[in-house]
């Protein structure tokens, strides 16, 4: 039996001494016997808490930042009225705030044979899967002194996928890619290697599209136009050792390089090209095969990258290459979301490049720090002396190391979490319009 604020203040009241309360111990008695009457009366008039029945109902998925809303049903078959306190526990990482006083917790009251459908509102602060803890409640009696508690197991898991903020900028991306794919009017067609048409030359056309049979068999000079190529393999290789779990801002670099993913993986499939995706570090942690529908492979790579965590171990860079060459068909396009780190690139990356290089085009994405161009540019004191010259010595080290990677005949891209996602897909197009894809 547990007691309510009231009763044990009340009795508390009661059991002090004589000499404060009470001229004598008829006083006291006169006092607690009938406090007690009443709390085991309260206790037995309230609603029994084991024979409540709960249900659940609501979101199963919610993008990270979203808001899901998880429905529990409650149910009183007994005779008596409910007057219940109750809390809808999940773990703490279900909110991104302190909301969770308001959210999980309700106070209602419910007759007999009646029910109650009550509604808690998750922000999950983390990607992965959230599963609902117990249910507690506590009945309370008509008077509010003394109260019955249980717990119930009503279980719900709600999956957290990656937020994709940067399918803003698909739009822009897609119009890009109808340019180049030639569904739109303008003057200039795709470059890529897939014949398209014929049309009237246009100053500034290159003379080397110039079709010289179709020129003599008409009054004017026609040029051949271009479409990109279609269904070509893209692998992109996550790096998740201990460096994808730094945070850039409030990013970590994994959820920024999952962002990239993402819209590189809407824009590849909307163009008619087969994305392939694996994580590793020293093993190989996931991978998502690429499918024809566009669709099918964006939700599998969504739900995939949803539990996907950074491992706390050196990446193997030569290992990492080595998958990256067993699991790209031929002339594929490889991505690599890693860093721009001097020692892995140099001892693990750099002596099996050309092995790569030699069979597939290769593009490097690292997530730059926008704080070191911070520290470059501060001056004033001798701290801000010291952090710009360190801030400095950083940028020349991955510019050199951007430079080593350049010099193999491999795409660098190295920006900052906001940019990383539509940087990846602007080289993406550029591959296609240049015809190496």
């Amino acid at each position: 039996m547990a007691l309510t604020g009231r009763a044990a203040l009340v009795a508390a009241l009661g059991s002090l001494p004589v000499g404060i309360l009470a001229p004598s111990w008829a006083g006291v008695l006169a006092v607690n016997v009938p406090l007690s009457l009443a709390i085991l009366c309260d206790y037995a008039l309230a609603a029994p808490v084991r024979s409540l029945q709960f249900t659940r109902s609501g979101d199963t998925s919610v993008r990270l930042g979203d808001t899901a809303s998880v429905q529990l049903t409650v149910t009183n078959p007994s005779g008596r009225r409910l007057r219940a306190h109750l809390r809808d526990a999940w773990p703490p990482s279900s909110w991104t705030s302190e909301n969770e006083q308001t959210s999980s917790r309700h106070r209602f009251v419910l007759d007999a044979g009646e029910r109650r459908r009550l509604t808690t509102f998750l922000r999950p602060s983390r990607r992965g899967y959230r599963q609902a803890d117990r249910v507690t409640v506590r009945s309370l009696g008509p008077l509010g002194l003394a109260a019955r508690q249980g717990y119930h197991r009503v279980p719900w898991t709600v999956r957290v996928l990656p937020p994709f903020t940067s399918r803003k900028h698909l739009p822009s991306r897609l119009a890009r890619l109808r340019e180049l794919d030639g569904r739109t009017s303008v003057l200039t067609r795709g470059e890529g290697t897939e014949f398209d048409s014929l049309r009237a030359y246009v100053p500034g056309d290159d003379t080397r599209s110039i079709d010289w049979r179709a020129t003599a068999r008409q009054s004017g000079v026609a040029v051949r136009t271009w479409r990109p190529e279609r269904d070509r393999h893209i692998l992109v290789v996550l790096d998740t050792g201990r460096t994808s779990a730094g945070r850039v801002g409030d990013v970590p670099r994994l959820d920024a390089a999952m962002d990239a993913t993402l819209l590189l993986t809407a824009l590849a499939t909307r163009a008619g090209d087969r994305v392939h995706l694996i994580a590793y570090d020293r093993r190989v942690r996931a991978q998502v095969q690429g499918r024809t529908a566009a669709g099918d492979v964006l939700s599998t790579l969504v739900g995939t990258l949803a539990t996907l965590e950074p491992e706390l171990v050196e990446t193997d860079a030569r290992g990492l290459a080595t998958a990256a060459m067993t699991n790209a068909p031929g002339g594929s396009l490889i991505v690599l979301l890693t860093g721009l780190d001097a020692a892995p690139v140099e001892d693990g990356l750099l002596p099996v490049l050309p092995q790569l290089t030699r069979r597939h085009t290769v593009l490097v994405a690292a997530v730059a720090d926008p704080h070191v161009e911070g520290m470059a540019q501060a001056r004033g004191t001798v701290d801000a002396v010291y952090e710009a010259a360190a801030g400095t010595q950083t940028q020349a080290q991955r510019r050199r190391t951007a430079d080593q990677l350049r010099r193999h005949g491999v795409t660098v891209v190295d920006a900052s979490p906001e940019t990383l996602a539509p940087a990846l897909a602007d080289a993406y197009l550029a591959l296609k319009a240049a015809g190496r894809l």
